[in-house]
């Protein structure tokens, strides 16, 4: 199993416009990606602007795929609502 993690900043009240738009834009486009397993979405309850998106691959290699070929569109999608660019981590 293989995690990516985006952390994000969203500009202030967008937290809830953000989370919708992953669910119902962006998570049919992982639900294609090779490898993809399942995404969590998370909205701090102490920054209320803070957004964590969890997505679960079966391998690197399946999330080193998507992310060259289809986060740059998602990234786009969302980038309206963001304060500061994304944190992307890996485990």
């Amino acid at each position: 199993m293989f995690t990516r993690v985006v952390e994000v900043n969203t500009q202030s009240g967008k937290a809830s416009e953000l989370t919708s738009i992953i669910n119902d834009k962006v998570l049919p486009i992982l639900k294609k990606q090779v490898g993809f397993v399942d995404e969590t979405v998370l909205v701090s309850d102490t920054e209320p602007d803070r957004v964590l998106a969890l997505s679960f691959w079966n391998t690197k290699e399946d999330a080193d795929q998507y992310n060259r070929e289809q986060y740059p569109a998602v990234h786009d999608m969302v980038r309206h609502l963001l304060e500061t660019e994304p944190a992307i981590r890996t485990f």
